[in-house]
């Protein structure tokens, strides 16, 4: 709103105040020679032509909020300079009143200058022993603060702030236009908005929040009184300091004093006010992720800090990019969810302190959105005091000999979400998970069979007569975590009972190459240099399925989530709304999804992952499951995987819905070697943690279904199996083999009508998928079957077998 119209005194007080800045003869019989003796010579030397015309006012810095995603619950803040623009009718009018009894009393009645006020200063500043006046209007006190604010550069600071005439004529001139430009309301509130008021509180509503903890609108007489006073010298009127309580109380006084002479209160009511006892709390607002609103959060807001630093949107470099964030008085709706949050800051805590070198971490991230909903992990989000350190000794041997502390309980270290120094962790069998999508795209169905044997001889390179090589080879041999899991698997199977030789036959059938692009198109990065060297050369790569590459929780979280999303891809966001200061809202914070897998295949996948968590769909046919009692604790359609790395050093368990995916890895972050065995579902294992957050984050949710997968991806091409009954072994075998079966003969004998050591039938029988695995069942010559047709070896995890839920030993 532009100002109101000038009188006749005001323009000619403009008049005299334009000869003064030009230089004019005139203007010297405003004041004594002696006055106007510097002012006089430098606005000869820069005239008022010379002068700027025009100030550029940029936003002064403003704090940045970042909230929950219910858009309420305050995260954290962040600033440079703690400030938040307010609008005049949000400032107590005492407030208003009391800047103006303290720093300008005709504030309302000059034109940005005051012509009496400069005549007095001068006089008075020449005036041998007198103390120095000012003559400072707080038109012209804004206008100081502006330039600095919109400076470019340091010099520019310098300048506007500098003991010169030549500072007080640019003032003089600007201020003048400001005031032509701008209402007095508006000027008002824009140095409210702007001025310092000491203990890193900038602007009214800072200096409201710091020192009384309200709004600005709260503010009665003495607390108005004694911020206004504050503005002159916040340091020496510090009311939080020793020294400057009775400084401040004195200058409160005076200010009070001061809007009795301005007519802004009664008498009556300022000596009520100066028997108020000043009480301040000098709190100052928290500021970044290691001051988080709730202590366990910090974690989470890191991450979103990071992502910021990586977004082009905010500047050029990353530099820039915090200074906005820092700055540009952004409200931030985070992807956080409180309930979720808290149930997984409860689950890694439980039962595994702080101090523990084991780190229990957890990231849930909501499928088709790829917004992160909560990321937590056993330890403090605070750097350790090194004069008063909490952190214990490294345990990591080598650090331990030169007294080096580790990262427990106290670290910002990105452990969750990864970052600088943090490349990730192995994740074991929750990688069979990409073996599995690779071969379905390569149209393998789920009903795949293959026989897996206890020890798996590959094609894979690996040391000569290493641990993991078949004894007197270079060929890599890897084995089952126990000797039941051999046998005639598919993919339901297999992956339910997390059999190795199984999955490391199917990724050398389907293509390790493929396989590792799989885990690519769900957002695997390989971080680690040795990892993406065994990336761009897979075919070296014989372990892969079995979670040899590093990744972390929210890696992993978010590649299940995108089997659950039905193959759409959304790259991992941490904000869900950004609003400028002005309420604008940026794009920024939109997903970013496209489809990466099919969604048959990525059906397909969820189906067999339904198998470890002890759960199933109408198509499924599970085996044992590893983690088969997280269906039953979480009560909700569920599928996932565990993970374990040899020797046991690392722990992991993936469990998703439709509407949450949580990983959680447990591992030691300062010494990857460690001698510790994480595990899985014990108190202090990985699953709690998992399936913890997971059940409290579906608290009061809908519980939703994934789709079943149908048509050829299920059960692939069926063909009719022959019948081998009572011929010999040998001729079953050639007849399987020769209608394009793989035959396997059991090592059980069954009671059958058959002649001892012929065929009794076969496992399947009447169809299975060409190719697959076909079991030839011998008889033992003593009767036949009590049921009649052919019978199943006990063997757990068979094709069709019952899918008993009970919990086994992880896979490798």
């Amino acid at each position: 709103m532009r100002k109101r119209d000038h009188n006749v005194l005001t323009n000619a007080a403009s008049l005299l105040i334009c000869g003064l800045l030009a230089g004019v003869v005139v203007a010297a019989a405003a004041f004594p020679v002696a006055a106007m003796s510097g002012l006089a010579a430098k606005a000869g030397a820069e005239t008022f032509e010379a002068l700027p015309k025009e100030l550029t006012v940029a936003r002064a810095p403003q704090i940045t909020k970042l909230l929950a995603a219910d858009g309420k619950t305050v995260l954290a803040t962040m600033y440079d300079e703690n400030r938040k623009d307010v609008q005049l009718k949000d400032i107590s009018p005492y407030m208003q009143k009391a800047i103006i009894a303290a720093e300008d009393h005709d504030f309302y009645k000059h034109n940005g200058v005051d012509i009496n006020g400069v005549a007095r200063a001068f006089v008075n500043n020449q005036a041998s022993g007198a103390s120095r006046q000012g003559a400072s209007t707080l038109t012209m006190q804004y206008v100081r603060l502006a330039i600095s604010y919109s400076a470019t550069h340091p010099a520019d600071v310098v300048a506007a702030t500098e003991d010169t005439s030549g500072r007080k004529l640019r003032e003089m001139s600007l201020a003048l236009q400001v005031d032509k430009e701008l209402s007095k309301d508006e000027i008002l509130r824009r140095y409210l908005n702007i001025a310092a008021f000491g203990n890193s509180a900038y602007g009214i509503w800072a200096a409201s929040q710091v020192y009384f903890n309200k709004p600005p609108s709260k503010l009665d007489i003495q607390e108005s009184a004694m911020l206004a006073g504050m503005v002159k010298a916040p340091t020496a009127f510090d009311p939080t300091s020793k020294a400057g309580y009775p400084e401040a109380v004195g200058r409160r006084d005076y200010v009070i004093d001061n809007m009795v002479q301005i007519g802004a209160i009664t008498q009556q009511e300022a000596d009520a006010a100066k028997k108020i006892k000043l009480q301040v709390k000098g709190k100052r607002t928290p500021n970044g992720c290691t001051q988080t609103t709730t202590r366990s959060w910090g974690f989470f807001c890191d991450y979103l800090y990071r992502w910021w630093l990586q977004q082009e949107t905010f500047g050029a470099t990353s530099y820039d990019r915090e200074r906005r964030l820092k700055s540009g008085g952004y409200t931030i709706v985070s992807t956080l969810d409180v309930q979720a949050q808290k149930g997984a800051d409860k689950a890694v805590r439980n039962k595994l302190g702080e101090s523990s070198k084991a780190a229990r971490m957890v990231a849930a991230v909501e499928p088709g959105t790829g917004r992160v909903r909560a990321v937590a992990v056993n330890r403090n989000f605070k750097l350790d005091d090194p004069d008063d350190p909490q952190n214990k000794i490294s345990s990591d041997p080598k650090k331990a000999k030169k007294k080096i502390r580790g990262n427990y309980p106290n670290t910002v270290n990105p452990l969750v979400t990864g970052g600088p120094g943090i490349a990730g962790y192995q994740a074991g069998s929750t990688f069979k998970i990409f073996t599995l999508v690779a071969a379905l795209e390569k149209g393998f169905p789920l009903s795949y069979s293959i026989n897996a044997q206890p020890v798996f001889k590959s094609d894979y390179p690996v040391e000569f007569n290493s641990p993991a090589a078949c004894p007197g080879t270079s060929k890599y041999c890897p084995k089952n975590a126990n000797a039941s899991m051999a046998g005639p698997h598919t993919m339901w199977s297999g992956f339910g009972f997390s059999v190795n030789t199984f999955f490391i036959d199917l990724q050398q059938r389907v293509g390790a190459e493929n396989v590792v692009k799989a885990a690519q198109k769900l957002g695997i990065t390989f971080r680690s240099s040795s990892d993406a060297q065994l990336a761009a050369n897979p075919h070296q790569w014989g372990a892969f399925s079995l979670g040899v590459s590093q990744t972390t929780p929210l890696e992993l979280a978010n590649a299940y989530a995108t089997l659950a999303a039905d193959g759409k891809y959304c790259e991992p966001i941490p904000v869900q709304e950004i609003r400028g200061p002005d309420g604008e809202k940026l794009d920024v914070a939109n997903p970013r999804c496209e489809q990466r897998v099919s969604t048959e295949v990525a059906r397909a996948a969820v189906d067999a992952a339904r198998c470890p968590v002890g759960d199933r769909s109408s198509t499924s046919k599970c085996g044992t499951a590893t983690a088969g009692n997280v269906h039953d604790i979480v009560d909700a359609p569920v599928a996932g995987k565990s993970g374990t790395t040899d020797s046991e050093k690392t722990s992991a368990l993936v469990a998703m819905t439709k509407q949450y995916a949580v990983a959680g890895i447990m591992a030691d972050p300062d010494w990857p070697q460690t001698n510790q065995k994480m595990g899985h579902d014990t108190p202090t294992g990985i699953n709690p943690a998992v399936y913890q957050t997971l059940r409290d984050a579906m608290k009061g949710k809908e519980r939703k279904n994934f789709t079943p997968p149908s048509g050829k991806i299920v059960l692939g091409d069926q063909r009719s199996i022959p019948g081998v009954k009572c011929e010999s072994v040998e001729t079953a075998k050639s007849r399987l083999k020769g209608a394009g079966f793989e035959p396997v003969v059991s090592s059980n004998k069954v009671p059958s009508e058959c002649p001892a050591g012929t065929a009794a039938g076969t496992s399947p029988d009447g169809r299975t998928i060409k190719g697959g695995v076909v079991m030839i069942e011998v008889s033992s010559g003593k009767g036949t079957p009590e049921q009649g047709g052919t019978a199943t070896p006990d063997r757990p995890g068979g094709p069709g077998g019952p899918g008993n839920g009970r919990p086994g030993r992880p896979g490798n």
